[in-house]
Order: structure tokens, then sequence, then C-alpha cells
């Protein structure tokens, strides 16, 4: 190759053939993955019960969604399941059909991309890394009275991951209404919040029906792979549309059975939030010492910091770890973030250590 490619999080081909380090061995701090893997218990299950791939999975997925409506206390008649949050991202979009839309970035790439498919128009509302990538809610609502058809959030945000919390939440969704915006809100990193119930739009699924909250198993419960995505909205008008052009038995029989389980799994997630609260604190507070970067509060698992150091790039940074099998994320790619950033997510105590050393020799 004769130039660098670009690297996302899952892109561990790609570093295989261009660095020649075998990707088993590779600790990947940049795809956001929950580090201890699928649940034990979900694999026994899954092992024990392999017959269910020679029927066909229920296809109004009646279990599943009285296990979400239960995880997520809304009615399992609100919930829509589907391959992915990616493709529940597509099929609103495409039943949407929105001409003028507003993206809160810098964010996630896949709202752009299925946008671009359509007829629709697209701005951003940049948050700023002056106020640590908070929302001002006051300016942002003088924005949507520009009217849009449709407004994206992710919340927790990737790459910031800062958060809007509920109380502005509400607001925005007011005034969504009163505009006739419809909301989509990625809640893909949600679970990893330190207090879920500040950040969860699900609370308010019934006093809205102009928004619909998407999330999937891929991140907390370590299971990309299976491609288990939800949606929930009482725009029940809006939800049959979905699932009229949604493809029949989107979800194979094994990713239905498996997230069900997984959702169930109260160990686990108990287990996970443990670890990943207690890592990100003391990441946090060590990356504070260092003078030459900014280190930006962090609600999903996954901390974006700010480089100052005169002659340090994030293509650096990425290439020191990269040589110590250690992949992060250079944040170059994503729209509206000017500067040098770079994301990491949490991991096992003894790889945050080994990575916390190299930033600190690197940056300190």
């Amino acid at each position: 190759m004769s130039t660098k490619p670009e690297f996302h999080g899952s892109d561990l081909e790609k570093i295989e053939e261009y660095y020649g380090i075998p990707k088993e061995s590779i600790i990947s701090f940049g795809a956001n993955v929950n580090p201890l893997g699928l649940s034990q218990n979900v694999k026994e299950d899954i092992r024990q019960n392999l017959d269910i791939i020679s029927s066909y999975p229920d296809r109004e997925y009646q279990s599943l969604r009285r296990a979400i409506g239960d995880y997520c206390s809304v009615s399992p008649y609100h919930v829509l399941v589907g391959n992915g949050s990616t493709e529940l991202i597509s099929l609103l979009i495409g039943q949407r059909c929105p001409k003028k839309t507003l993206i809160l970035g810098p964010t996630y790439s896949e709202y752009a991309r299925e946008l671009s498919f359509s007829d629709s128009t697209q701005e951003y509302y940049h948050l700023t890394p002056d106020n640590g990538f908070s929302l001002v809610l006051a300016d942002f609502l003088k924005k949507l009275k520009e009217g849009f058809d449709l407004l994206i959030i992710c919340n927790p945000n990737n790459p910031t991951s800062s958060v809007i919390k509920t109380d502005d939440m509400r607001q925005i969704l007011a005034a969504c209404l009163d505009t006739n915006t419809f909301v989509m809100i990625d809640e893909t990193y949600v679970e990893f919040a330190p207090d879920i119930s500040e950040v969860t739009a699900m609370s308010f699924v019934q006093e809205f029906d102009n928004f619909m909250v998407l999330r999937g198993i891929s991140k907390f419960f370590a299971a990309p792979g299976l491609r288990l995505g939800y949606g929930v909205t009482s725009n029940q008008a809006f939800l049959e549309r979905v699932k009229e052009h949604q493809i029949p038995w989107s979800l194979n029989s094994i990713g239905a059975f498996a997230g069900e389980r997984m959702l169930r799994d109260h160990e686990y997630i108990s287990k996970t939030r443990d670890l990943i609260l207690s890592e990100r604190d003391r990441m946090q507070k060590e990356l504070k010492k260092l003078k030459n970067i900014t280190v930006f509060d962090a609600y999903a698992n996954f901390i974006l910091i700010q480089l100052h150091k005169d002659g340090i790039t994030a293509p650096d940074v990425f290439e020191a770890c990269i040589r110590q099998g250690l992949m992060i994320r250079d944040c170059s790619s994503f729209q509206c973030l000017e500067g040098e950033y770079v994301r990491f997510c949490v991991m096992m105590p003894e790889d945050n250590t080994r990575l916390l050393h190299i930033l600190k020799e690197l940056l300190g």
C-alpha cells in the first residue's frame, strides 16, 4: 500500500494486512465493545439450543419483544426488532422520507450515509470543545425553529461521550412536537452511563409520539455478530409502516433466542457496569494528570481526548499504540471534529494500564 488506509474500530483485518500484526493479538480499544465478551450463561444456553436453527423464528418476535419491554420498562407493543440498529436506522429514514435533516455532530457516520440515499438535505449542529461538547440548549432550541423533518441525536454521543440529560431531552422533544419534527435517538451506549435514568428517553415513550429510541446488543452485551437491534416508539402508525417495509424474519432464530437471555442476565449486566464505571473513573483521573491533553467527561464506555503537545498528532498516537498491539481510534475522519483527537474505550484493567503507560510516555 502506498497510502496509509483509514482505520475504524472494527478494521482488524486491515490492521493485520497493513502492519503485519495478527488480528487475534490486537487489543481493540477502537470498537467500543464490552471487554468481558459474551456472557458465559448465554454461551451455554446457545450451545444447548442450537437446534432452533432448524425452525423459523416467530415472525412477530413476541417473546423477545416482551423481554425488551421488561428491560426498558415500556410496552412490548411499542417495540420493533431488527437486524442490528443499522437496519432500523435505514428503515426509519426510509419511511420518514425527510426533506431536511438536522444532525447533532460530530457523530456516527452511518446516519449521513443512510441519508445520502434519500432526498434529504443534511445540516449539522456542532457541539464544540469549548464547553466540553455539552449541548447549549437555548441556542439549540432556536435552531430547531428553522424547521426540520428529522432530528438525529446519538445519546451518549459517539465520539464525544457527552450526553443530553432527560430534563433537556424533554424540552427538545416538546419543541420538535411543535415544529412537526420526528426525532431519532440512538442510545447504543446508554447502558454504560453512570445513571441510566438520567440519560435515557425511554421514560418519554408514553408522553411523546414524535420520536423513536434505537438500541442494540453489539456494544454492551459484546455481541456485534448477532446483529440484534431494537427500536421503541409509541407512534403505532409509524411503527406499523416500518414493519410493513421490513424484510420478514429480519432477525435470525439464534439472535432472537440469545437476545432474550442477554437482557435477563442480571449478573452479567451488573458485572459489566461495575467494571466500566470503575475503570473509566480510574482512567480519567490518570489522564487528567497530563498537561498536554484535554480529557472530556465520559458517559459512554469510551473516552475522547484532545492533544495539545507540539509535534504530536492523532496519527502519531495511533501509531505508537498499534505498534504495541493496542488499537485506538484516530478521530480525524469524524466530521465536525476539528483538531487532534483520539478516542479509546474501556477494556480490562491490565490492558487499560498498558494504554495509560503509552499515553503518559508520549504525551507527558
